[in-house]
């Protein structure tokens, strides 16, 4: 029978928190977090990926759905019109390539707390279907939330240059989140 957890794996504990293994011995599994820190665990407080997967299955869904149904998703309200966004968003994804994921990734990260929906890692791809599923006005009012304008100046901002566009992007930052700069480092999976 092959051992549970092999070096380099993922480990989870019970909690959901995420740990590459660094070595397992006499039932010991010595793991490095996210942020770097060693740390050990007997074998039974930790879940491989397959187990974890089995647990969480219909959790994970659970959690993509309450982000579907987050306010954040709502239809906008304000005066952009579809035409407007489209542009916006065609013309942040060229200038600053991942902003639209951050912004998903964001959005979602915020749309998890609001309902309370536990603290399982979230997936990029899955974060960033669910944002492109949104109307383009719902997600230029997303994008210009995250650099803290109102929709209409962002969308406006499309036809003066791209410098102007490219800067105002730079903005983009989630207190209490991740920057643009770290989030730059996740693996997109």
């Amino acid at each position: 029978m092959p051992p549970r957890f092999q070096p380099r794996a993922v480990a989870y504990e019970k909690n959901g928190r995420r740990y590459v293994v660094q070595e397992v011995e006499d039932g010991i599994v010595y793991c490095l977090s996210a942020s770097g820190a060693e740390t050990e665990f007997p074998e039974a407080q930790l879940l491989n990926e397959t187990e974890w997967t089995a647990r969480a299955g219909d959790r994970t869904e659970r959690i993509y759905a309450a982000i579907r149904q987050s306010k954040a998703y709502a239809p906008h309200a304000g005066k952009v019109s579809r035409a407007a966004a489209d542009r916006l968003l065609a013309k942040a994804d060229r200038l600053v390539p991942g902003i639209l994921d951050y912004a998903a990734f964001v959005i979602a990260e915020r749309g998890r707390a609001e309902a309370g929906a536990g603290n399982a890692e979230l997936s990029i791809v899955k974060c960033r279907e669910i944002f492109d599923a949104a109307a383009p006005e719902a997600r230029a009012a997303l994008l210009a939330g995250l650099i803290g304008s109102p929709p209409e100046v962002l969308v406006g901002a499309v036809d003066l240059g791209d410098n102007l566009l490219r800067a105002m992007l730079a903005k983009a930052g989630s207190p209490g989140g991740p920057t643009f700069e770290e989030f730059g480092t996740r693996r997109r999976r």
